[in-house]
């Protein structure tokens, strides 16, 4: 990949943090991880289909993943008025921990067609 990442050791984490400002106790709401499963798992995906995955307007929750960089917006549907399809970023991977989206767990077993 293009991207490189540097880590330090876990027990430094709170000293970093404190020296470059972070804030990990600004944790994401259950709503925001419920749309960044939707994305995660189904992307590229629009603001209609999450709507409906979840039965919310979901753009609140949309604007404030965009803004942390957790998502993106990564093209447009071929359809009528071209909605924004939106995916997860770099940061994403970084945030949860993960190399790459093979990564994520398993969706359980299930008939339902409601699930992220």
């Amino acid at each position: 990949g293009s991207h490189v990442q540097m880590v330090t050791a876990p027990e430094a984490a709170p000293a970093v943090e404190r020296l470059l400002g972070l804030d990990r106790s600004a944790r994401l709401s259950s709503a925001a991880l419920e749309t960044l499963a939707i994305i995660a798992y189904r992307q590229p995906v629009t603001r209609a289909q999450i709507e409906a995955i979840r039965g919310v307007n979901s753009d609140a929750v949309i604007r404030s993943l965009l803004a942390k960089s957790l998502i993106q917006p990564v093209g447009r549907l071929e359809q009528a008025g071209r909605p924004e399809l939106l995916g997860t970023t770099f940061e994403f991977l970084q945030y949860f921990g993960l190399k790459s989206l093979e990564e994520l767990p398993p969706l359980p077993e299930s008939d339902s067609e409601d699930r992220p």
